[in-house]
Order: structure tokens, then sequence, then C-alpha cells
């Protein structure tokens, strides 16, 4: 009978040990690599939780909270039944990422030579870093930015489309309508983004600034 209960407990202490760490490992991979395919290839995942804490079935069910970020340290939520385990987990990406060239100084309005892609570890970069050269051609520099040095979005800005006391031409559309009309910009504004016009009646009106720097209003 003794041995009986010595075997149960032991069966019983198998089934609650936690899925093992190359199993768990590999799932969490695979559900990483899922969020972001474009970089599944460099992509590995370094679970830091202890292992006592893990999931104990073979097959947890992940999750992660909407706004959550692609790589860096982060929470997931490990779901097995009704039992809910968190997990944190280091997801570590090597990618291309743009770098400068050569020291880029505020107000200057740079090129696509001013870059070039630099192979490293993406999980580690400042937020809102850049992958693509084309996203920086002819934007403005907000802030020196030394040589081999990561870009990222809040260092430049993209040309001014519409100045502030520029003359632009309003187009106003709506089912069945059609007007258009010159005044003043009263902001500056990149292209899509809203700017403040006034008409040559004194009304002011706001739109979007289009590819040919005039004003859509949609009614």
């Amino acid at each position: 009978m003794r041995n009986l209960i010595a075997l149960l407990t032991s069966l019983l202490a198998l089934i609650a040990l936690p899925v093992s760490a190359a199993d768990l490992t590999a799932q969490l991979t695979q559900f990483f690599q899922a969020r972001d395919a474009q970089h599944a290839a460099g992509m590995t995942v370094e679970i830091k939780t202890p292992q006592a804490q893990w999931p104990t079935c073979d097959a947890p069910q992940f999750s992660l909270p909407g706004n959550s970020r692609l790589w860096g340290a982060m929470s997931v939520a490990a779901t097995c039944g009704d039992t809910r385990r968190f997990l944190q987990v280091q997801v570590q990406v090597t990618g291309r990422y743009l770098v400068a060239t050569r020291l880029l100084t505020r107000g200057s309005t740079v090129s696509a030579g001013d870059f070039r892609l630099q192979d490293g570890r993406l999980d580690t970069l400042p937020a809102r870093a850049l992958f693509d050269v084309g996203s920086v051609t002819d934007a403005v520099v907000l802030r020196d930015i030394q040589p081999g040095q990561p870009v990222t979005l809040s260092m430049m800005r993209q040309p001014w489309r519409v100045k502030a006391g520029q003359s632009v031409m309003v187009i106003a559309s709506g089912e069945g309508f059609n007007a258009s009309g010159e005044g003043k910009a009263l902001n500056n504004a990149i292209l899509a983004q809203s700017v403040r016009v006034r008409m040559g009646n004194g009304q002011v009106v706001s739109g979007k600034v289009d590819a040919d720097g005039n004003i859509l209003i949609s009614l």
C-alpha cells in the first residue's frame, strides 16, 4: 500500500512539473515570430521567470496586451485551462537599422546618401528607430546626429509642404459639391497634416495638405 501511495505521489509530481525549457522557449519563439514575420529569422526568446513559476500544461495559450511592443522585455500571459501565469521574457531580434554616415547638424536637409543600414540587435535600439532609407529622404534634422548613431523618428521631420503666410488653394468637396478659393496658410504643415487657412473674406477654415500643396476639405 505504501509503495502504491509513493508511486501515485511521484506521478502527481511529474504531472505538475512545468513544461520543459526547450518546449516552452520554442512555443514562445513561434508565438512572437507570428507577430513579426519580417524579423522571424533573426528572433530568439529568453525566459526570465524561474522555471518553478512556468505553466504546467504542454501547450499553454499565450496573450499580450494590445499595446505591447514587438521586441524587448515584456510580460506574456500563459494560460492553461483556468490557470494563468505571467512570464517575463526578453525577445531578442537581429536585423538592419538606419544609422548616420556623417555628422548631421540641426536644421539641415538630408538625402539617402547621409544614411546606411547596419546589422545589429533591434530590441536594444531607442524607441521609434528607423529601418528604411526612404523614410528620411529630404527630411529636416531636428537635432545633431552623430556618425554611426541610430536614427529615430523624433530626430527629424518631413519638409514643410505649406508654410505660414503662404498663398494656398483651398478645395472643398462633398456629395454633388465642389468649390475652390485662395487663402493664406496660418501655420506650417507637412504632407497630410492639418493646416488653418484664412480666406479672402476673413473666414478661417481647416483642411489637410495634399501632395500639390493644396488644402483639401471634405464636406
